[in-house]
């Protein structure tokens, strides 16, 4: 309180006075922080892909909790800088054809896939895929190929999988394969 007569008593000191306002106020009473940009993102792949799993483990979720998705899930993954809304999609048979209702206003796409699954299963996710790259809501769009379950001793490498998708992609596509285990002791790549 003295350090307030003081500054007022004294001309000079008012550019103090303001300085020390200042200084409190930025410290103080700043405004909610900046909002982070929010990205709508669609997540597809087969029934046992790995999907759940991995937005449980990046929104650090109990594993135990983790159940396969019917119909579909929302989950907003948040990152520093960033927040994704991930629209999870069941991949059983009967809930694939819907997924087109679910691609409107999606800004990206993760396509999960069974490394370690039966060559049907393989060719009934590259037809899947190759659907999802052709339809006009996400032609545009870049394309994360997550190859999961490679921690399993039946999986095939990316490199594998590369070749075998990579006939899908026209030169233009933004398509980007990577890996990951299902094991939640290990990281899930970021």
């Amino acid at each position: 309180m003295a350090l307030c007569l003081l500054e007022f008593q004294q001309p000079i000191a008012y550019d103090t006075l303001s300085l020390n306002w200042l200084c409190f106020r930025a410290l103080c009473c700043k405004g909610p922080p900046p909002a982070r940009p929010e990205y709508d993102l669609v997540c597809i792949g087969l029934t046992g892909s790995g999907k759940s799993s991995l937005l449980s483990k990046l929104c650090s979720e109990s594993p135990e909790n983790v159940m396969s998705t019917t119909g579909f899930s929302i989950k907003a993954v948040p990152f520093q800088n960033a927040i994704l809304n991930v629209k999870e999609l069941g991949g059983a048979d009967n809930i694939r054809k819907y997924w087109s209702r679910y691609y409107q206003g999606s800004q990206g796409v993760i396509f999960v896939l069974d490394s370690a699954s039966s060559e049907d299963d393989l060719e009934t996710a590259r037809n899947e895929l190759h659907s999802a790259l052709q339809h006009p809501q996400l032609c545009t769009l870049p394309f994360l190929i997550l190859a999961n379950h490679q921690d399993k001793p039946a999986a095939r490498s990316v490199q594998e999988k590369t070749l075998q998708f990579s006939v899908l992609a026209p030169t233009e596509k933004h398509l980007f394969f990577t890996q990951s285990k299902t094991n939640f002791n290990s990281s899930v790549p970021e």
